[in-house]
């Protein structure tokens, strides 16, 4: 298997037809990778809000999984050498509609006063307000730019040295934008909803992971980091101490998101796996089909807490129970799409 044919494969956010697909004619490595994320980011969903002391600790432990979809899709775009834009953006923008037209559905039914304006409707959908979405909106920003930062590296001569410029100067922008996006916003007068819905879809700062990938990706790191797996697992262990403990006590930029100490926990989580490299065809499974899982999984997220009374059980056992219901429901559904539905059907859905 060669590598142009794995990025290939692996970058788009859509999966193979069937559930063999996440460990044939793939980097089972890289989609175990993904495996391990989006369980992470079920795991988020499946918390309760607010979160109290030990539901914050969780809630940290898990917060590399956007990083990691980020980091894994710049690495496999350095393998291959390129960024087909067009294909990306129809992968991921067909299943999103989709799922954002049932989430939009859903929130009707659910909120009589809701606004169903034309202009409120489409901006929802641009900036992926809807359930959890900001990722797509995410993605697809970062894409883009990485489009544009290789087409403006074409000459063959300088492409090399200009790309790692291009990128380490967005690394270096994009940790200074997150560091001060939300004082600006908030003396801007825009109030504290508002500005975490501005942070997760801080583009320059996602962007940072994106960019770390290609660079790893482009000077074929993953050899060098294989010998260096027990430094990285305790300079992650040390940097996630940070990130919670910031969060915790409320400490400088104690943000979910795009903060430093966030950016340090989740860029050597991400380094970490790739030193591991562990190959688990079930997790790879996963992983091949972790666009349909991220899209749909938030349903069954939603009717548990809106129609199964988990309110009313103590924070773990609901957490528990969310978390195993949904992953179960969404592998499930991932399969039978996989195995009943068409082909032109599982690429609409995401499958």
């Amino acid at each position: 298997m060669t590598n142009s044919f794995a990025a290939q494969s692996l970058v788009d956010p859509i999966a193979k037809p069937d559930i063999k697909a996440g460990v044939e004619g793939r980097d089972v490595g890289i989609d175990t990778m993904r495996g391990i994320a989006i369980l992470m980011v079920i795991g988020i969903h499946s918390l309760p809000q607010p979160l109290n002391v030990w539901e914050t600790i969780i809630d940290a432990i898990l917060r590399p999984s956007v990083p990691i979809f980020l980091f894994v899709s710049g690495y496999l775009t350095a393998l291959s050498g390129q960024v087909p834009l067009w294909k990306r953006l129809k992968a991921v923008v067909v299943p999103y509609t989709i799922a954002f037209a049932a989430a939009y559905i859903y929130m009707a039914l659910h909120n009589p006063t809701m606004d169903h304006r034309p202009t409120t409707a489409l901006a929802r959908f641009i900036l992926a307000y809807a359930f959890v979405y900001y990722y797509v909106f995410v993605y697809i920003g970062c894409t883009v730019v990485l489009w544009l930062f290789f087409r403006s590296s074409a000459p063959a001569e300088t492409s090399s040295v200009r790309l790692v410029s291009f990128l380490l100067l967005a690394v270096l922008l994009g940790l200074t934008i997150g560091s001060y996006l939300d004082p600006l916003a908030f003396r801007l007068g825009f109030g504290e909803s508002l500005v975490e819905e501005i942070r997760m879809r801080d583009v320059p700062f996602w962007f940072v992971f994106m960019a770390l990938g290609t660079l790893a990706g482009m000077f074929r790191i993953k050899p060098m980091l294989a010998g260096m797996r027990w430094q990285l697992f305790a300079a992650t262990v040390a940097a996630y101490v940070l990130y919670a403990a910031v969060r915790l006590f409320r400490i400088g930029d104690a943000a979910d998101y795009d903060s430093i100490a966030f950016f340090s926990y989740a860029a050597l989580f991400c380094c970490f796996l790739l030193a591991c490299y562990a190959e688990f065809p079930l997790m790879a499974s996963l992983g091949s089909g972790s666009y349909f899982i991220y899209l749909w999984h938030i349903f069954f997220v939603m009717l548990l807490r809106d129609h199964a009374a988990t309110s009313q059980l103590t924070p773990a056992t609901a957490s528990a129970i969310t978390y195993i219901c949904t992953a179960s429901a969404s592998v499930f559904a991932m399969m039978m799409v996989r195995g009943l539905a068409s082909a032109p059907v599982r690429r609409w859905l995401g499958a």
